[in-house]
């Protein structure tokens, strides 16, 4: 947008410029050769008067001159009178004639080496005042667009931020009479827009946010009772039916708990040194299922070990609940890797990512589990990837960062 506005500015400059120029050039160089004309035309009369009286001719008059035009000569020849620019010593001249008797041409001369030299001038002074216009206006059209696009520019930085979730970004534009109500343009319109939505988007994720730790939190008080009732009941399948289901609701109730912590952004990950294989193989024993544990190239990790378990944990649990055994958990380095070999991951996951409550017709739970696993690897700075296997099965890779330094391994005992 920057450079189309300078260039058409450039070009409505130059077309300006050259109008202008053209005018100029056309009025003044009229009057010169009208002053030139009638300057000739009083020397032939002169010259006429002298023709006629016998006297001699003045020195810039003459019969029928070498010089002379060819269409002037050939107009007088036909016995009518005038003028014509031309040369006389290689000197622009501008020559008046009239006829004369013996079917010669009587004519005069003015130098015209003055007005020659003031058009060029003038042509001159046209060219560099057009060019210096054309730089003034393309510098001017230049800064002027600049402080637009910066506006515009940092406009969809924020809205970029929003989107990646800083919803406290904001526009902010100084144009904006917040006050009245009133924006002194249209990107000030825009931003004021932004800021607006900005602001009632992120009220309406916090009251959502309050609502579902507010759900959450109460519940506690009533599936506790419900607990303490079930160990009440008799022994039986009903009576594990029941507990089951209080289970589940405990844990849903603890999954919202932990979605509302991380969509406050108040959590902070506690980091330290650890080896990668040690939590792949506490995640695994963790989670209480048989999943392999292939070790390719151990490594130190600067991670919360708390939250990386945490995450792997349900990476595991996902794989097996959703998908077909074998699961296996292979550790390459900072890199992690979770597969089995069901029927791979939706396209709307693949595409978007996992979502709330969300989950395919076969599956079981509450789509919580992953939300949480990418929440919880946001916070540690690790990046997680979901993808389908070329021969079937769900991919999930979890990239760590890598440490800049290397922790030294602790002494021997007794050394």
């Amino acid at each position: 947008m920057r450079w189309r506005s300078v260039l058409f500015l450039a070009a409505v400059c130059c077309l300006v410029a050259g109008l202008l120029g053209v005018l100029v050039h056309v009025i003044v160089t009229g009057q010169t050769v009208k002053q030139a004309r009638t300057q000739a035309l009083t020397r032939l009369e002169a010259a006429t008067r002298a023709y006629t009286n016998g006297a001699p001719l003045p020195a810039h008059a003459s019969l029928d001159p070498p010089a002379l035009p060819t269409q002037l000569r050939a107009l007088a020849h036909r016995g009518e009178r005038g003028t014509a620019l031309g040369t006389f010593a290689q000197a622009p001249t501008m020559w008046a004639a009239i006829p004369a008797r013996g079917g010669k041409a009587l004519a005069a001369r003015y130098d015209y080496t003055a007005g020659a030299a003031t058009i060029r001038g003038l042509d001159q002074a046209i060219g560099l005042s057009a060019a210096l216009a054309i730089a003034t206006t393309v510098g001017v059209g230049a800064f002027a667009s600049s402080r637009v696009t910066r506006r515009l520019h940092h406009t969809a930085d924020v809205a970029r931020r929003i989107s990646a979730g800083d919803l406290d970004a904001r526009v902010a534009d100084p144009r904006t009479d917040n006050g009245a109500g009133r924006c002194l343009d249209e990107i000030a319109a825009v931003s004021a827009a932004l800021d607006a939505m900005a602001t009632t988007l992120q009220g309406k994720l916090h009251s959502e946010q309050r609502f579902t730790a507010d759900v959450a939190h109460e519940l506690r008080t009533p599936l506790a009772g419900l607990h303490v009732a079930a160990g009440l009941l008799p022994p039986g399948r009903p009576t594990e039916m029941v507990t089951e289901r209080i289970q589940s609701l405990n844990q849903l109730t603890e999954d919202l708990l932990e979605i509302s912590r991380l969509d406050s952004q108040t959590e902070q990950a506690e980091l330290d040194f650890h080896q990668i294989a040690d939590i792949a193989e506490r995640a695994v024993r963790a989670s209480g299922t048989p999943t392999e544990v292939r070790i390719l190239r151990g490594a130190w990790v600067e991670t919360d070990r708390r939250r990386l378990e945490r995450v792997l944990g349900n990476l595991i649990i996902n794989a097996h609940r959703h998908g077909t055994p074998p699961v296996t958990l292979t550790v390459d380095g900072p890199v992690l890797t979770v597969r089995d070999h069901g029927a791979g991951y939706p396209d709307y996951l693949l595409e978007s990512g996992p979502r709330r409550f969300h989950t395919s017709r076969r599956g079981k739970g509450h789509g919580l589990g992953l939300t949480i696993a990418t929440g919880q690897a946001r916070l540690i700075n690790a990046e997680l990837h979901f993808a389908n296997a070329p021969d079937g099965g769900a991919l999930t890779t979890l990239t760590l960062p890598t440490p800049t330094d290397t922790p030294q391994p602790p002494p021997e005992p007794g050394t």
